[in-house]
């Protein structure tokens, strides 16, 4: 594959489609914005995840990775979501999730543009909280508005009187107080296009081509849900990814999810304005 040829993702013998029974997805007049979203046993924070995406996306595209609790059951009981691919064998080799990362995103773009007819596309994960006007963003006309966008993203962390459990009773968004200033640019939300598509291994973002730009936030849990969490990530990324690229470094955080600096060493800052101006950009 070269250039922005279209990579096509095929279902497994271990795949299946659900589809809301009773929803009427339009065809013929595009809805502004669909969710994509791929899941593995997140029942903790599902709830408030799709009431989050729901204040800006029309439909929601699941994958479920094979979960054991009620991931697929609260996809299911959630009105925003219309369609889920729902895997029943979680591979677990590294080459395997690498692969996964990549082609269960490709299946859920391809099922969302054979089944919706949409203007914009965003591509979500379970513990960010998306912070601007983004429902404004891709239903307002806006001048010379851009193909895609890329989300700057803070890691949120637990410290010292800040370390209570994430319970699932009140919203994630603004849950921690501090945040690392590292900041990754992530390209999340793009202008529905044939042309864009996922490939490679370990692909969050999709191949697209335009003009980008940055905008909104994101504030980011997966290292400040929990002491329990944090030891389940670390033993995930030890377990199944490469060592070189994750492994070691996570093996290294094991034992140490209180923080009084980020994981690089650097200082801890409020949401707001001070993180936003000492912001170090990682990629």
């Amino acid at each position: 594959m070269n250039g922005f040829d279209r990579e096509d993702w095929c279902l497994d013998k271990n795949e299946s489609i659900w589809v809301r029974p009773g929803s009427r997805v339009n065809l013929i007049n595009p809805v502004p914005l669909v969710a994509l979203l791929r899941v593995r046993n997140e029942e903790l924070i599902l709830n408030d995840t799709l009431n989050h995406i729901s204040d800006f996306a029309d439909l929601i595209f699941a994958y479920d990775d094979a979960s054991t609790d009620r991931t697929r059951e609260i996809l299911k009981s959630h009105e925003k979501v219309v369609h889920i691919i729902q895997n029943d064998f979680w591979m677990s080799g590294v080459g395997d999730r690498l692969l996964s990362e990549t082609r269960h995103r490709g299946l859920l773009l391809q099922e969302a543009r054979k089944n919706a007819n949409f203007n914009w596309c965003i591509c979500c994960d379970a513990d960010e909280r998306y912070v601007g006007s983004i429902r404004r963003f891709v239903t307002e006309p806006i001048k010379d508005k851009p193909d895609y966008i890329r989300i700057k993203l803070f890691d949120a962390y637990m410290t010292e009187g800040d370390d209570h459990p994430y319970l699932g009773k009140t919203p994630l968004k603004n849950f921690r107080r501090f945040f690392g200033p590292e900041r990754r640019d992530i390209l999340v939300l793009w202008k529905n296009s044939e042309l864009v598509h996922f490939t490679g291994l370990d692909a969050r973002e999709p191949v697209v081509q335009g003009r980008g730009e940055n905008r909104f936030l994101c504030q980011h849990y997966g290292k400040s849900l929990s002491y329990e969490h944090w030891e389940a990530t670390c033993e995930y990324y030890v377990n199944h990814f490469p060592s070189d690229s994750y492994g070691k470094k996570w093996a290294e955080r094991k034992g140490k999810a209180l923080h009084s600096k980020s994981d690089f060493g650097r200082p801890l800052f409020e949401w707001g304005d001070l993180l936003f101006d000492n912001a170090v950009k990682i990629y």
